[in-house]
């Protein structure tokens, strides 16, 4: 069968060639590739020095130029995925970037560094998971694109009948592409998601297998690349395609996601959120007809699923989308506007159900692709819903796995698999794979396009939106933020590189990495580890705190004088006409708090009976046992706090011995212009601790 590329490799390398021996049964076949002229031909296995070092390999990605010349960039490992229809699903895990040249003493220190770089970029493009092949089946077709092919079409070589858009080594195969005669060795690879289970519902047992396809055109990452391009190309265009295997019959549904389709950027500017910006003097209509003409000639009708915000910053975006429905005014194409957000908020994910409803007899009329045990088609997929949020990621995901459900369903039923009247969501061994692989895929699709997991996933897993999901949707947006605006750049000059959108040309006079950085570039990701980790370690101590009763603030030598009246004002400290107030929770029962600033500090300690030994410090106040009254601030006003336990006011560096129990209930700590405030609080009946130098020491 022509349709196939060789399984088994052996590369062989001699100082002058490598040589790859295809090791399949039946074949003699060996591709020569000379590394100083770089001649491509086709040779038998008697052709292969001995003296050739030899390693087993698993594919050919292709080759690169770089500074140094040309690269071979071969699968050194691979992992089974599972098998589809009797053929072999591989992902590629590990590679290996080899070069023509046997030494790089050709190059300048300049070069050298450039070449180095280059190489980086390509190695992070392949350490970014995704990649998968097959040697014997095409990953890049939908089911119903391959059952509406012709024999001649059958017979062509993977590379070839290929959809070149989701072929990401295309550009590496340009030179054996060029030649029909090694196709073999030519492996085509897909970029994006893919998983298979075997399943079993009501004893019955069927294949459930789900592919997404990253389309290589108008590639890049999530603020560098947004709208659409001239050719019509969506960015983060990906087609997702679920599918059930039973008995011989096999069926599928088929979803796309694409960025909105205008001409319109969100560059990073440091800015957590970037102000998406329209095009004001493109020719949005002419891309826009572009992207849904080739959409409708390969999916058919499109129903248009837009999750964007209704108002703020994305309001614009929704707006001239609708508007562009508007004005072409293709039957073939519907548009619905769902506020994901407004309608979601308060944790209210049940109202995903509003759209469900809304768009059901319009999923009922797409239908989806069937396909009986004789290979007879039953029912062809009219359409594709076409989903899109402003990354076309967490948002899009949520929709596209209940749109799936849903069809699933449907399939379910009509094979057999599921009773009339059974619901897929009772199903909770199906039910927990299911979510977790839709779950799985939207964290694939977000680290390659975003460079983290995907938001809102704990939703997906478990049917509903939790605390610790909202926790980690928050590290996960820091995460972004500062890839999106520092490390971003890298990574689409990667992308545009491994797909030969910028070809490298080793006789320019200039470098092209040579380009100084602004500081502002270099400082912050520094100030910004250092900011976020104080805060981090500012929650954590003061977390164990929060549920102390009362408030008790701590004063700056300056207003001592005022504590003989029996309040407590709240001036922590005045520096140059500035005041700073520092709020405590504490027990009734005992407490000790401490105030370290760089010239002085001031301790108070409110304890339930006995006295304080005698110390360094010098006892600025000495109350009776009468109530103490706390100011503090609330809403903007001062009121007071009563809090009738006797206390110690001192002031001085000294060695604190305390005489009564204490128990400690937290401890944590704030920068302030004038100091470090640190409160404390321990399990000790008698605990001795030093305050000198502005360190509060054990």
């Amino acid at each position: 069968m022509a349709a196939t590329t060789y399984e088994r490799l052996k590369l062989h390398i001699t100082p002058e060639k490598f040589y790859v021996e295809a090791c399949d049964d039946g074949t003699d076949d060996v591709l020569i590739i000379d590394r100083v002229s770089t001649e491509v031909t086709l040779s038998v296995k008697k052709d292969i020095p001995p003296s050739a070092v030899t390693r087993p390999i698993f594919g050919i990605l292709g080759t690169i130029h770089l500074v140094a010349g040309n690269y071979l960039i071969v699968i050194t490992k691979k992992k089974k995925i599972g098998e589809f229809f009797n053929h072999v699903i591989w992902k590629a895990i590990d590679f290996d970037v080899l070069s023509y040249k046997k030494t790089m003493l050709h190059l300048t220190d300049i070069q050298l560094q450039d070449n180095k770089t280059f190489l980086a970029m390509i190695n992070h493009v392949l350490s970014v998971d995704g990649f998968y092949f097959s040697t014997t089946y095409d990953l890049t077709h939908t089911l119903q694109r391959l059952s509406n092919t012709s024999p001649e079409f059958q017979e062509m070589s993977l590379l070839e009948r290929a959809d070149q858009r989701f072929v990401w080594n295309g550009h590496l195969l340009r030179e054996l592409s060029a030649q029909p005669e090694v196709h073999r060795f030519a492996l085509p690879v897909l970029y994006g998601f893919i998983t298979m289970h075997s399943c079993s519902i009501n004893g019955k047992y069927f294949d459930w297998i789900l592919i997404s396809r990253r389309s290589c055109f108008r590639a890049g990452v999530r603020y560098y690349v947004r709208g659409i391009d001239s050719e019509g190309h969506a960015a983060n265009f990906v087609e997702t395609e679920q599918i059930v295997h039973y008995n011989g019959s096999r069926a599928s549904f088929v979803q796309t996601r694409g960025s909105i389709p205008l001409y319109w950027s969100q560059r990073p500017n440091l800015k957590y959120k970037p102000l998406p910006l329209i095009n004001k003097v493109a020719n949005h209509m002419d891309g826009f007809q572009r992207h849904f003409d080739s959409q409708i000639i390969i999916y058919g009708k499109q129903v248009i699923i837009n999750l964007v915000n209704q108002k703020g910053s994305e309001k614009p975006l929704e707006q001239a989308f609708a508007t562009m429905v508007s004005s072409l005014a293709n039957g073939m194409i519907r548009y619905i506007a769902f506020d994901f957000h407004k309608e979601c908020k308060n944790m209210r994910w049940d109202r995903l159900s509003i759209l469900l409803d809304q768009v059901a007899e319009m999923q009922d009329e797409l239908s989806y692709f069937l396909v009986d045990s004789d290979g007879k088609v039953v029912t062809n997929q009219e359409g594709v819903f076409r989903s899109n949020c402003m990354d076309c990621l967490d948002r899009t995901n949520v929709i596209q796995s209940l749109l799936a459900r849903r069809s699933l369903q449907a399939q379910l039923q009509r094979l057999g698999v599921l009773h009339v009247g059974q619901k897929l969501e009772e199903q909770d061994e199906f039910e927990k794979i299911y979510k977790n692989a839709w779950a799985d895929n939207a964290n694939a699709c977000a680290k390659q396009y975003a460079g983290t997991g995907a938001l809102k996933t704990d939703f997906t897993r478990t049917g509903k939106r939790t605390q610790l999901g909202l926790i980690m949707d928050g590290w996960n947006s820091l995460i972004r933020y500062y890839k999106n605006n520092f490390s971003d750049g890298f990574r689409q000059d990667s992308i545009d590189l491994f797909l030969g959108n910028y070809s490298v040309d080793e006789l320019e006079s200039h470098s092209p990495l040579s380009v100084p950085r602004d500081l502002k570039f270099l400082a912050l990701p520094i100030i910004m580890v250092v900011a976020f980790s104080m805060c981090i370690i500012c929650l954590l101590m003061a977390g164990s705190a929060a549920a102390l009763p009362h408030d008790i603030c701590i004063l700056g030598p300056r207003v001592m004088e005022q504590l003989h009246t029996g309040t407590l004002p709240v001036i922590l400290a005045e520096r140059k006409g500035r005041s700073f107030c520092l709020k405590v929770k504490v027990t009734i029962s005992s407490v000790h708090i401490s105030l370290v600033k760089a010239s002085h500090m001031a301790i108070l300690e409110v304890m339930e009976g006995g006295e304080c030994s005698p110390w360094g410090g010098t006892v600025c106040w000495h109350p009776t046992q009468a109530p103490v009254f706390f100011s503090h601030w609330v809403n903007g006003k001062s009121q007071q706090r009563a809090f009738p336990t006797p206390s110690v006011l001192l002031c001085g560096a000294a060695t604190v011995t305390h005489q009564a129990p204490l128990h400690l209930r937290g401890f944590g700590f704030l920068f302030c212009p004038v100091g470090l405030g640190v409160f404390t609080a321990e399990n000790s009946s008698s605990r001795s601790r030093v305050l000198q130098d502005g360190l509060a020491l054990p």
